[in-house]
């Protein structure tokens, strides 16, 4: 069985349904449970219902953070290689109907920007590219290798690949894989028109090959404007559910990719505010306790200097999304708009002066 099996066995619109039918009882017999929650419960998390509660579902997510991770918050930031891309997302900076300089870069310049990362102080970094023939399999293994001397952890967040390309890329040292579906919603297509992206159930499935790879952990995310939010979120949180249980080897993370405005005039259909987020945040800490939960420069330093300790476990900092934007070109090339400008001597600042502790390292490969 795979998750494609179990997402058929649902239908998107009696789930937003049921969401939006919650009362304030079904949220406060939820807040009071004791141990797990289900995924009936998470749709009472992400109702409107909850709104209201959304100062105890944060003492809630706190207390279980704490008891779960600690007062540790661990460091990590991307590193682009490449905004060259075959597909054509509406939202994306990187689509390749918007005109703007492309490149790959070259192992050259892949070590000038990982020695900048470096200097900086974090041993934790993700590689990015779009989709194109100039990223392949042997593309990321030979940036593995001459990475992983330098680096704790070297994930990826690249399009979707074959089991045998992920077992390739694990046994040159790959940490993590971060590959987000977008959306669950029906409107998926019209987001992603041309590419090898437009097909929706090979990504779908793209966790299910990473698992049966062996990764040690995988990023799950939607993109939080593409389509109702609460309704995706139920769906991820079932993706989530699922794959805790059949690849249970496997480590989890959540990101919260809120959109942001892109080159080519894109702005999401759907918004979300602040304190929506913090909900979504909280609702899944409350309904998985061990999942580690990202927050990125996407959000501002007021947001993230509040909300990071509500459940947060992991935040990048001093981000460029760019290919070659730490060493070699300016932003030109952005895949969208940094929000928190900040140092990352400056976000660490803010996370040790609230009682936090910053983790740059935090295990030793053998």
């Amino acid at each position: 069985m795979s998750f494609l099996t179990c997402y058929r066995q649902y239908n998107w619109n009696s789930i937003q349904s049921d969401i939006y039918q919650k009362t304030p009882a079904d949220v406060e017999r939820v807040l009071s449970k004791r141990g797990s929650r289900t995924l009936e419960d998470f749709k009472i998390l992400v109702s409107p219902a909850a709104d209201c509660y959304l100062k105890e579902m944060a003492a809630i997510s706190r207390l279980l953070t704490r008891q779960r991770f600690g007062n540790i918050v661990q460091m990590y930031i991307p590193l682009y290689l490449s905004n060259e891309c075959t597909n054509s997302c509406k939202y994306c900076g990187f689509s390749k109907k918007n005109e703007i300089p492309r490149i790959t870069l070259s192992i050259d310049q892949v070590l000038s920007e990982a020695n900048v990362i470096k200097n900086m102080g974090f041993e934790h970094v993700l590689l990015v590219s779009g989709e194109s023939k100039t990223v392949d399999v042997d593309y990321l293994k030979t940036c593995i290798n001459i990475l992983q001397p330098h680096f704790a952890n070297i994930s990826i967040e690249v399009p979707p690949l074959e089991q045998v390309h992920y077992e390739s890329l694990i046994e040159a040292g790959l940490h993590a894989v971060y590959i987000y579906q977008e959306t669950y919603g029906p409107e998926y297509s019209i987001f992603h028109p041309k590419g090898k992206k437009s097909d929706f159930n090979y990504r779908l499935l793209t966790p299910d090959r990473l698992g049966a790879a062996g990764v040690y952990k995988m990023g799950l995310g939607f993109l939080i404007g593409l389509d109702d939010w609460r309704t995706d979120a139920w769906f991820m949180a079932a993706h989530l559910d699922y794959l805790v249980k059949t690849h249970w080897r496997s480590k989890y993370c959540i990101s919260f990719p809120r959109l942001r405005a892109a080159a080519g005039n894109f702005r999401p259909p759907i918004e979300i505010s602040d304190r929506q987020l913090v909900q979504l945040i909280c609702a899944y800490r409350i309904f998985d306790e061990n999942v580690e939960l990202s927050l990125s420069t996407r959000e501002t330093e007021l947001f993230r200097d509040h909300v990071f300790q509500l459940g947060i476990t992991a935040m990048s900092a001093g981000s460029k999304t760019s290919p070659g934007g730490y060493s070699l070109f300016n932003d030109i090339l952005d895949q969208f708009q940094v929000e928190d400008l900040r140092t990352p001597e400056q976000v660490t600042a803010m996370i040790s002066a609230k009682g936090y502790k910053p983790v740059w390292k935090d295990w030793f490969r053998m």
